[in-house]
């Protein structure tokens, strides 16, 4: 029973999308039916109809025929004389080219249609003109119509061709949305001139256009729309002019109430329109102030659920970024945040020291009435206990830094570029990709960097050129994007192209078995750094590799997360020290190199000598500290140094330092000269001088700065 109830359902859904695409299609095709019909009725002149050509020339697929049907029905609907003969032919003509290119597939082409309109509107033009016998008046009337038909097939090839993958004006470009609204406006010159009485109902909502984009996307978009809809609905008037300048002047005005409220639009709106029925009087005066007043009171009364659906759908993301004074006000938290969280570090350790007193007196007392074995017991959790309680105050106190980590990096964050940002979100549409967020952010240093969030990752996301465009738009060089993938959510990371590029060569070997207890990461932290680590487990085998790629691991997460070096150490540590009760540790040997600037920043903690070659001179970079996961408070020991173009830094785990300096230095004099051929140079030398030796994992990083 249930097995047919399934069945049931299937076929019910199949046949359902078996129906919607024949609706789908037969709906479009009327829209080119009609759409074609509308424009051979709407005219410059009663006598120059050219619109509907173009209209036909960019039909997409089957639409073009059934758009030069609707057209041929409007022309012969016009009555049967010389001028509507002569579209009735041209646009047969142009339907039949449009055909011939769906068919060829070379609809993207757009010299096609513009070439197609022109030629055949001049020609027809132009045979009319001989038969008729017209002055020279007649023939650059043909070919200024002729260029007006070209201009129009270029704004409706662009309109129709826009990305409707997901309809939304904030979503597509400045120029589809500047093409997109003229290409409407043209549908109200067929019907622009309807009246009852005194109302022409398309002016009403030419009007509540109008106002709906100045209150919802910006001044720039409401005087488009003005100036379009004004320019085409005043063509068949002698006062057009004056009809042009009273809407586009009353969206510029209104705009500056538009962060105020939609009353302060709406009226301001209707002000200006009333002055320009006043300054012209009589019927057309009266017409401009009512259908003015008729619109401000339609969007005014237009419920909130329908303005926030219009809103959601159709218009411009008009929010600024993080200016500075917010930039500060959460620097300001993030440190507050800190500074508590150091607090609570110090009251628990407080609190911690008071236990273990307490419990060291307990224990003395106790000593007389217990067993040695149950006394060590006892002796032994008390010490672990101990131990969680401090690991979880060095636990605030890393949380502390981090927060500390964060604020910085805000602070450093001097501007984020809105402009950019709303450009970047527009281009992202037309690859298919609609972004959560977008971040154009400018540090201190005069670096930017782009960050976009979106809900989910594409495959255009790694598209080169995309990487070009961005960098056109923000006047950047951009390195090649970083796409981080969360559970539900990609980001995708711009960084800008640095001065300089690391060539990094990497060689392991692996003592006992498959697992090596090496663990060596390269990242690049996404602001100009180049991070180079090995992690070195205690030991060998799987026990060793399990601690070497968990600090590994941590710590190039929490690299890659924006924390500083310091904090992501004391995290490490703490989850080292808490893995297990058996002893636990990691070496962590990192080198952090600017890419813009040549500084290289080495942490050592416990790791052995690296070297840093220079003008073929090794110099040997040795630090005294603690591995991960041995105590707590552990730090990193730290060097600074500056490289330049050609010179490397080398690092490696103590299964080849142990084989001492004399022997390294013999070998960095023969190096060979690409990175990779060095790395694996050095570890087969040491796999030869260790040969019939106990051997110990290795791994070596060969890094060279080179210019970009």
């Amino acid at each position: 029973m249930k097995k047919s109830n399934v069945k049931a359902k299937l076929k019910r859904h199949f046949d359902a999308q078996s129906l919607k695409q024949p609706i789908k299609n037969t709906a479009v095709y009327a829209l080119y039916l009609v759409g074609g019909f509308i424009l051979s009725l709407a005219g410059i002149t009663s006598e120059l109809k050219p619109l509907a050509l173009s209209f036909v020339a960019v039909s997409k697929k089957q639409g073009c025929i059934f758009s030069t049907i609707g057209a041929c029905l409007g022309y012969l609907a016009l009555g049967f004389n010389e001028s509507s003969a002569r579209y009735f032919c041209a646009v047969i003509i142009v339907g039949a080219i449009a055909f011939l290119v769906q068919t060829l597939s070379l609809s993207h082409i757009i010299a096609i249609p513009l070439i197609s309109t022109f030629s055949t509107c001049l020609i027809s033009g132009a045979f009319m003109n001989i038969k008729l016998e017209a002055n020279i008046t007649q023939y650059l009337i043909t070919l200024a119509e002729s260029i007006l038909t070209l201009g129009v097939t270029y704004f409706y090839f662009k309109s129709i061709n826009a990305n409707f993958t997901q309809l939304r004006f904030k979503a597509l470009p400045t120029s589809d949305i500047a093409c997109i609204t003229i290409s409407v406006s043209t549908l109200f010159l067929g019907f622009g001139q309807l009246k009852v009485g005194s109302i022409m109902p398309f002016l009403t909502a030419a009007g509540v256009i109008v106002l709906f984009a100045v209150r919802y996307a910006n001044e720039k978009w409401g005087v488009i729309c003005a100036l379009s809809f004004g320019f085409v609905l005043g063509i068949p008037s002698e006062n057009g002019a004056a009809l042009c300048g009273a809407m586009g002047l009353a969206a510029t005005v209104s705009a500056l109430f538009a962060e105020m409220s939609i009353l302060g639009v709406g009226l301001s709106y209707l002000a200006v329109c009333s002055f320009f029925a006043i300054t012209l009087g009589g019927e057309y005066g009266l017409t401009i102030f009512l259908n003015s007043a008729l619109s401000v009171a339609i969007f005014l009364l237009m419920p909130s659920k329908i303005c926030d659906k219009i809103e959601q759908r159709f218009f411009l993301y008009n929010k600024s970024g993080v200016d500075g004074a917010l930039r500060q006000n959460l620097v300001l938290k993030l440190r507050f945040a800190s500074n508590a969280m150091k607090t609570i570090s110090d009251s628990v350790e407080q609190v911690s020291e008071r236990f273990d007193e307490v419990a060291q007196k307990r224990s003395q007392r106790l000593k007389q009435t217990l067993s040695k074995e149950q006394y060590i017991s006892k002796e032994v959790i008390s010490q672990r206990t101990n131990q969680v309680r401090m690991v979880a105050t060095d636990q605030f106190l890393s949380i502390a830094e981090m927060l500390n980590d964060l604020a910085t990096e805000f602070a450093q964050a001097e501007a984020f570029d809105s402009q950019a940002q709303d450009k970047i979100r527009q281009l992202l549409s037309e690859y298919g990709i609609y972004a959560k967020s977008v971040s154009a952010i400018t540090d201190k240093y005069g670096r930017m960097r782009v960050e976009i969030l979106t809900s989910s990752p594409s495959s255009r996301l790694s598209d080169k050129h995309l990487q070009y465009e961005i960098g056109k738009i923000c006047d950047r060089y951009f390195d090649v994007g970083r796409i981080t993938k969360f559970s539900k959510e990609c980001m995708l990371s711009f960084t800008q192209k640095p001065n300089y590029i690391i060539s990094v060569g990497f060689a392991q070997y692996s003592a006992e078995g498959e697992l090596c207890g090496d663990t060596v990461k390269i990242i690049n932290d996404g602001k100009g750094h180049s991070v180079l680590i090995i992690s070195d487990g205690m030991g060998k085998g799987s026990s060793a590799a399990l601690d070497g790629a968990m600090g590994a691991g941590l710590i190039s997460r929490l690299i890659n997360a924006g924390f500083g070096f310091d904090s992501a150490l004391k995290i490490v540590n703490s989850a080292l020290l808490l893995k297990s009760n058996e002893e636990s540790l990691a070496t962590l040997d990192i080198a952090s190199i600017d890419l813009f600037t040549g500084k290289c920043e080495i942490f050592k903690a416990g790791a052995p000598s690296g070297y840093i070659i220079k003008n073929s001179v090794a110099t040997k970079c040795e630090l005294s500290s603690m591995p991960a996961g041995i105590l707590r408070g552990i730090e990193f020991a730290k060097r600074t140094a500056i490289l330049s173009p050609s010179d490397s830094i080398i690092l490696m785990s103590d299964g080849i330092t142990d084989l001492g300096d004399e022997w390294l230095n013999e070998i960095f004099v023969s190096l060979p000269y690409q990175p990779q051929e060095c790395a694996d140079y050095i570890l087969s030398r040491a796999l030869e001088e260790t040969k019939n030796k106990k051997r110990d994992d290795m791994s070596v990083i060969y890094a060279r700065l080179e210019k970009n």
